[in-house]
């Protein structure tokens, strides 16, 4: 049995804790916070309730391995999960809106074709069905495997997704998300709606690669799924899991340093001066206490603003909204849970209102006021009409994500994509020290709450297993 020290408790670090106990071992987590989940947090106020994170899961065949690998209850059982049929309800500048269903690829060609035109469907699905094949190529490597210095070369010259090689542009280089928009989509609306899947996670189309369209592809073959009681529910039940396994926890325990001897880790040093002993040590806190290189991948933060409304909950409304803005601004993503446990009484409803922002912008109320307004009026532009049903709204900064997961300038990191000369790639979960490992948005496979399980699956994979471990087949 060895005695395993883990710093911090977001979703990849909660993932490997329960992973490394379920095997045997002595783990003890250490919180700076007084809670648990990292960007997974509830904000509620006279009987609303809200996410204040991810409001969605996709991929949740991730969190259903890691259940079934460290108890006898499944994920299932453990929360009430619904998948979220229409997927995405896309509103336009234009006032055209489209609504893909979560049913089938047939279903989906028809949508776009009655929202967009004749043919559109279709070139929307070739989209997709090249990105499937990208989404194959690097499924393994990409998520699913330690990232090694082979797969990183691999992965950094190659985004895997087979354009349409009509132009000489394209046969010099891998294209980019927005060349491939352009060049085989052919649609301004239907560009903006490839382009829509970057520009959520803060990245620009223009530089970013072509494998980002596993993005919905990975959303049109698996689904969008959403907790009962918010998403926060994902991480109480993750937290009981860890506490079953006898996980022990401390809350308000930041970690000041990882204590090394002879190239490895043996313990860590506690912000108050004391030392905690250990034959390991998980990081799942940001980069300030990881070894290797001082850049990382690029990312963006986010404005949220929590709207509580007035009036029941209008009968099919789509659970997840997407206001395009056009002129290379980010959408705003716009989530409408109909979950009674959210609000008051059926007399009421919430809202949330989501955009990316560059690190470190929006740092006083003024300006984040000004926005959330810019933002609010957008969405009844849409048609949404949420102004007139506000009752009040909370608006929420990079700074405070920065101060409930510690992350620099409060960034979230986009989830790992190939190509662009590994610029969206996170550093191995094997850090350059021995018995030091790194879980968590800021490792691979990146962010992302599938991905931020992934990571505790390889680090703890990579400890019980051994340095050459390959990942679960």
């Amino acid at each position: 049995m060895a005695r395993i020290a883990v710093i911090g408790a977001g979703m990849g670090a909660m993932a490997a804790a329960a992973r490394l106990a379920v095997a045997g071992n002595e783990v003890t987590v250490h919180e700076r916070t007084g809670t648990y989940g990292g960007a997974l947090r509830r904000y509620e106020r006279n009987g609303f309730a809200f996410d204040t994170g991810p409001g969605l899961l996709r991929l949740p065949a991730v969190y259903r391995d890691l259940f079934l690998k460290t108890g006898r209850e499944s994920l299932e059982q453990c929360v009430e999960m619904a998948q979220v049929d229409p997927t995405a309800h896309h509103v336009f500048t234009d006032g055209t809106a489209l609504t893909l269903p979560n049913a089938s690829r047939g279903k989906v060609v028809a949508a776009v074709d009655a929202a967009l035109g004749a043919g559109a469907g279709e070139r929307w699905a070739d989209v997709l069905n090249r990105a499937r094949d990208a989404w194959e190529a690097t499924r393994r490597p990409l998520l699913e495997e330690p990232l090694r210095d082979e797969s990183r070369a691999a992965l950094s010259h190659d985004s895997a997704y087979p354009a349409l090689r009509r132009k000489g542009l394209l046969r010099r280089r891998p294209p980019t998300l927005a060349e491939v928009a352009a060049d085989e989509l052919r649609e301004p609306r239907l560009v903006a709606l490839l382009e829509s899947y970057a520009r959520a996670y803060g990245l620009d189309p223009a530089v970013t690669p072509a494998s980002a369209a596993v993005l919905p592809y990975v959303e049109d073959s698996f689904g969008t799924w959403y907790v009962r009681g918010g998403m926060r529910a994902l991480a109480d039940a993750l937290y009981e899991r860890c506490r079953a396994r006898r996980v022990r926890f401390v809350f308000d325990s930041p970690v000041a340093s990882v204590r090394e001897k002879d190239g490895r880790a043996v313990g860590v040093e506690l912000a108050d001066g004391s030392s905690v002993d250990a034959d390991a040590v998980i990081v799942g806190s940001g980069p300030a206490l990881r070894p290797g290189r001082a850049e990382w991948p690029a990312g963006s933060s986010r404005l949220t603003v929590l709207l509580a409304l007035r009036g029941a909950h209008p009968e099919g409304t789509p659970h997840r909204t997407v206001v395009h803005r056009g002129a290379g601004a980010a959408p705003v993503t716009v989530l409408r849970p109909d979950d009674p446990s959210l609000r008051p009484d059926d007399a009421h409803g919430t809202a949330v209102l989501t955009v990316p922002v560059p690190v470190g912008a929006v740092r006083e109320e003024p300006e984040a006021e000004r926005l959330a307004a810019e933002l609010l009026s957008a969405t009844d532009a849409a048609g949404l009409d949420l102004s007139d049903r506000l009752l009040w709204r909370e608006v929420r900064t990079p700074r405070d994500y920065e101060s409930e997961t510690g992350a620099p300038g409060g960034q979230v990191p986009p989830p790992a994509l190939a190509g662009a000369s590994g610029a969206l790639l996170q550093p191995p979960n094997q850090t350059s020290v021995s018995a030091l490992f790194a879980v968590g948005a800021w490792s691979h496979p990146g962010g992302g709450l599938p991905h931020a399980g992934m990571s505790g699956t390889l680090a703890a994979g990579l400890f019980t297993e051994g340095p050459n471990w390959r990942g679960s087949s």
